[in-house]
C-alpha cells in the first residue's frame, strides 16, 4: 500500500500517454495516406500547424511519463498529473482540435484549416478575462467612486442603517 497515490497517478498518466500517442499515429497516418493517395493538400500547412501539438506531446511525455528504476524496479516519479486542470486540459484541447482540424482538411480541403484557428481565439478570450479580471481587482485604486453608487454592503454596520 505504500506509495499507493503514485502507483495510481503513474498508470493513468502511462495510459493516457499512450491513448494519446494512439491517437496522433492514427489521425497522422490516416492524414498523410489521404494527401498521397486521394487528394494533394497543404503540406506545409500541416507541417506548420502540426508543430505546435507535437512539441505540447513531447512535453507532456518528456514530464509525466513515470520513471521506474531499472534495476529494482521501483517507482521513482509518477510525472505530473495529467488529469490536473488548467494548462494541462488547454494543451489536451490543442491537441484535440489538431485532430479535428486534421480530419476536417480530409474532408473539406484546405478549408479545413480554419478549424484550427479556434485555438487561437480560445487563447485570446482566456487571457482577455484573465486581464478583465486583474484589472478589475486593481481598478479601486486611485478612483474614488460617487456616494449614491458605492455598493450597499461597504461601510460599517452603522453607516448601512442610515442608507
Amino acid at each position: 500500500m505504500a506509495q499507493k497515490a503514485k502507483k495510481d497517478r503513474a498508470k493513468a498518466n502511462t495510459q493516457a500517454l499512450n491513448y494519446l500517442h494512439y491517437g496522433t499515429f492514427t489521425v497522422n497516418t490516416l492524414f498523410y495516406a489521404f494527401h498521397s493517395l486521394y487528394s494533394t493538400r497543404n503540406i506545409w500547412a500541416y507541417v506548420l500547424l502540426s508543430l505546435p501539438p507535437w512539441i505540447i506531446e513531447w512535453f507532456l511525455e518528456h514530464n509525466s511519463r513515470p520513471t521506474v528504476d531499472k534495476h529494482s524496479g521501483k517507482l521513482i516519479s509518477a510525472g505530473e498529473d495529467l488529469a490536473a486542470p488548467g494548462l494541462t486540459e488547454y494543451f489536451f484541447d490543442i491537441i484535440w482540435m489538431h485532430w479535428i482540424s486534421l480530419i476536417a482538411v480530409m474532408i473539406f480541403g484546405n478549408w479545413g484549416w480554419l478549424v484550427y484557428s479556434v485555438v487561437p481565439i480560445f487563447g485570446m478570450v482566456k487571457v482577455f478575462g484573465l486581464w478583465k479580471g486583474a484589472r478589475g481587482m486593481m481598478g479601486g485604486q486611485g478612483q474614488q467612486m460617487p456616494e449614491e453608487q458605492t455598493p450597499m454592503g461597504s461601510g460599517n454596520r452603522r453607516q448601512r442603517r442610515q442608507q
